[in-house]
């Protein structure tokens, strides 16, 4: 007879530790960027020593998970580069390709806002509301460099209330890429009359579906925010089309200037 039984041997204390701040990183709990407690802090709140911190510290290290620099350990931006990185450059050789992006992303965002409004908790409902508050303040301000990095941040908090972790991680890697007009540039969009002000009603009404539970207004209002960012920017373009036109067609036929 085969053998069917294998050892059960314990798990050192250092792999469980290990593997509770890697599920904090999955989660999106622990985010890039975010810097570890000290190792007698974390000692005391896991109830263990230090060397077996900081073997469970060199463990993720080792995975690539954490990394030391500016005095600290910190999370590592591990997951988003690999979704962040080929897209970018996708994009910037292929602008074509930016349409697909937006019909993703309607379908995705209104996905998102659907779930949020159906499991968001208090602690998401915060972080969205200090994410809208931000948009808020920033547009009346008149700092639209601010309000597109809370524009990204409130999509971020939406996609963390959903608690679907790969539309966390494949979105926060594409937020980034909005942080830095990879997509487009907002600097083009938003001196255009009135588009300021729709993208912050747009907001405030996913914003308020998903605070008061309401899963089919929220994913409405989310894909009617992409219909209408994907609205401006053809508009945009043919615009843009229109005037490059005028301009060969002034510098092929040049008219000479009236009374000479």
């Amino acid at each position: 007879m085969s053998q069917i039984f294998t050892p059960i041997r314990p798990r050192r204390l250092a792999d469980e530790i290990a593997d509770k701040i890697r599920s904090y990183i999955l989660e999106g709990s622990l985010r890039p960027g975010d810097r570890l407690p000290a190792e007698r802090q974390m000692a005391e709140e896991f109830e263990t020593s230090r060397p077996t911190i900081r073997e469970a510290l060199k463990i993720l290290e080792e995975e690539g998970l954490l990394q030391v620099r500016r005095g600290g350990l910190h999370v590592l931006d591990v997951m988003e580069p690999a979704i962040r990185d080929p897209l970018t450059a996708l994009f910037r050789s292929n602008p074509a390709v930016f349409d697909d992006y937006l019909e993703f992303r309607a379908v995705i965002e209104g996905m998102a806002a659907y779930f949020a409004a159906l499991r968001a908790t208090e602690a998401d409902r915060a972080a969205l509301t200090a994410a809208f508050e931000t948009i808020l303040v920033a547009h009346e301000e008149g700092d639209q460099t601010r309000e597109a990095h809370a524009d990204a941040d409130f999509h971020v908090a939406i996609y963390e209330a959903c608690h679907n972790l790969t539309t966390l991680h494949v979105m926060r890697g594409m937020a980034e890429l909005l942080r830095n007009d990879v997509f487009y540039n907002r600097g083009s969009l938003y001196p255009r009359a009135g588009y300021r002000d729709a993208t912050v009603e747009q907001h405030r009404a996913i914003y308020d579906a998903i605070m008061r539970g309401d899963p089919a207004a929220a994913r409405d209002a989310a894909e009617a925010h992409i219909v209408f960012v994907r609205q401006a920017l053809d508009e945009l373009k043919l615009a843009e089309e229109r005037l490059n036109v005028a301009l060969r067609r002034a510098r092929a036929n040049p008219r000479p200037l009236i009374g000479r």
